[in-house]
């Protein structure tokens, strides 16, 4: 199952710089996870520091 972010974000980035994949790119106001290209390896969460990305 793919991750998501959640409205949490605070649209710093460090998500996406460390996505493998390329999955994640900036939003309207927060970061987005491509369900499609996502791997659901948890590099994004283990980067975010308010915790915005989990598994949906």
């Amino acid at each position: 199952m793919a991750y998501q972010i959640s409205n949490d974000c605070i649209a710093c980035g460090a998500c996406a710089d460390e996505c493998p994949v390329g999955a994640i790119s900036e939003g309207a106001g927060k970061y987005e996870i491509d369900a499609d290209t996502c791997i659901s390896c948890g590099a994004c969460a283990g980067t975010c520091p308010v915790g915005a990305p989990a598994e949906a």
